[in-house]
């Protein structure tokens, strides 16, 4: 499947609403019952990686494949039949999304209750298919679901998380009431041709007691290169926190393994306008990928729309943590009040193991518009996994609108790019400029006059007229420069830069990749500039 097909199919997860259709049917029946543990989970999972691949025999009818994107969002699960209204002053319920459209394979859902888990039952019913067109009287009877999600006590009508399609999920935390970017339980081939999207094929749901505030899911993944087993430990608030426990055991070699993967969308910002065509100033769910290294490097790289595929990774070892961020919080740089930017969640990974060496990498794919997630973040472990082991990995989810654990030093709050060299004086040559705002740590109480330097690094041209000087607004400060270029080139240019007093560090690490205009946009701007 292709990544853009998929991710196009993947959009609906946000958008799916439930409603409240009152059904006389009973509640969702049962399967008969069977042991279940996550042990026991682990050597199915196990089992599976054994033996080569089977796919499922069974898809969705070709009137569910066929159906239209408003077609399929209008099938609504009746929430009467939600799982666990039985539960007196329960926190939680489940309710079901229906195979159809880019949802095809059968996802078998279970309940466990003291040890034991039956299969919750498809039954057409437990759907209003009224508006979609297609007859629920005609549909088979054995349908299985397409993925489910959980509501809390807190607000029944909305979602707290979603998981549907492949291995993807979404939270909504309480400090920002949105969807935004996506986790998932595992990345294959990130970037490579062809890329795989290993899927649950099975969930399992502990029935929680009527106090409890954590609810726990199994999954079992299956896929043509890897077969895994995970628990997630969801609960809500602000953050929403989400415990993961994984085992994956490979079928064959893989070439790019990505533990914990992200996924967003980011189409233009103040720091790239390339597609920025739109009346909004900005469009994304993620504005920066920041990471906290194993050696206590802070580092924050901000995310592009570039103009073909890239790719970077991060080297490191033992990771503290990093995560896909959504910094910009200003309603005024979005001026977007239907969906809503500024409130998008960010979310971080914190390894609660050490995870050993290995890279964090970041794949941005061009993407003409905001429909696509064109952003993946992920951890890739530096031995390429091999058939027949067992990789165990176990890390902690914070999705809302700040890290767990901030950095004392000051943060890149904004990052913006144009046209270098000196206002009123004739440009001999082209250069680009970069202008970096830093806020917090100790900048708002170094005296006016204080000796802050810009630290900077490129990979390659002159970094020039470079300045660091204090922003009255914020109480922060604005770093400076223009980068000339060698050559014609349009190899893309790796930047780095942090501030300092003397030998102290007073920032984190901001990293940059410039692309390069064509040697013909570059000209252009020197007439634009006046030549």
């Amino acid at each position: 499947m292709r990544r853009r097909d998929f991710l196009q199919s993947a959009v609906l997860l946000s958008t799916l609403s439930a409603s409240g259709l009152a059904s006389a049917a009973a509640s969702p029946t049962r399967g008969p019952a069977r042991p279940f543990n996550y042990a026991s989970l682990k050597g199915q999972a196990r089992a599976l990686a054994s033996k080569p691949f089977v796919p499922p025999s069974r898809l969705a009818p070709k009137e569910l494949i066929e159906l239209g994107y408003d077609e399929y969002q209008s099938i609504r699960f009746n929430r009467d039949e939600a799982i666990w209204t039985d539960i007196k002053g329960g926190n939680f319920r489940l309710e079901f999304f229906h195979m159809g459209r880019g949802f095809k394979e059968p996802v078998h859902m279970y309940e466990v209750a003291e040890g034991q888990a039956r299969e919750i039952l498809y039954r057409p019913d437990l759907f209003d298919l009224s508006r979609s067109g297609v007859n629920a009287r005609a549909l088979p009877k054995d349908l299985s679901f397409a993925g489910f999600r959980i509501h809390t006590v807190t607000n029944w009508e909305a979602d707290l998380a979603s998981f549907l399609g492949a291995s993807y999920f979404r939270c909504v935390p309480s400090d920002t009431r949105q969807f935004g970017l996506s986790a998932r339980g595992l990345a294959v081939d990130t970037a490579l041709d062809p890329e795989e999207f290993p899927r649950f094929t099975e969930y399992y749901f502990e029935r929680p007691a009527p106090e409890a505030r954590t609810l726990v899911v199994y999954g079992l993944m299956d896929s043509p290169s890897v077969a895994g087993a995970y628990r997630f430990a969801l609960t809500p608030g602000a953050p929403h926190i989400v415990e993961v426990d994984a085992a994956v055991y490979p079928r064959k070699a893989i070439r790019r393994l990505g533990i914990a993967p992200l996924t967003s969308m980011y189409q233009v910002g103040e720091n790239d306008k390339r597609m920025g065509y739109d009346w909004r100033p900005e469009i994304h769910d993620s504005d920066g990928l920041s990471l906290y290294t194993g050696s206590g490097e802070w580092i924050w790289r901000p995310l592009n729309n570039p103009a073909t595929l890239r790719f970077n990774s991060f080297l490191d070892e033992n990771p503290r943590g990093f995560g896909l961020m959504q910094r910009d919080r200003d309603f005024n740089n979005y001026q977007d009040d239907g969906v809503f930017y500024e409130r998008r969640p960010s979310l971080w990974i914190e390894p609660k193991s050490p995870w050993g060496k290995g890279s964090v990498q970041l794949t941005e794919i061009p993407t003409p518009d905001e429909t696509f997630d064109n952003i993946v973040a992920f951890w890739n472990p530096a031995t390429p996994p091999k058939p027949g082991e067992e990789l165990l990995y176990s890390y902690r989810m914070y999705w809302g609108t700040h890290t767990p654990i901030e950095p004392n030093l000051a943060k890149a709050v904004a990052t913006r790019t144009g046209l270098g060299g000196v206002v009123g004086q004739r440009r001999k040559y082209f250069s680009w400029r970069f202008a970096i705002d830093f806020k917090g740590g100790e900048l708002a109480t170094l005296p006016p006059r204080a000796e802050v330097e810009p630290v900077i690094h490129a990979s390659r041209g002159t970094v020039e007229i470079t300045s660091a000087r204090p922003l009255q607004h914020n109480g922060g400060y604005r770093a400076m420069f223009d980068v000339k270029l060698p050559d014609d080139s349009m190899d893309p240019v790796d930047l780095r830069l942090f501030l300092r007093i003397g030998n102290l560090p007073l920032s984190e690490t901001w990293t940059y990749q410039w692309s390069p205009p064509t040697p013909q946009e570059r000209q252009l701007y020197l007439r634009n500039a006046g030549h």
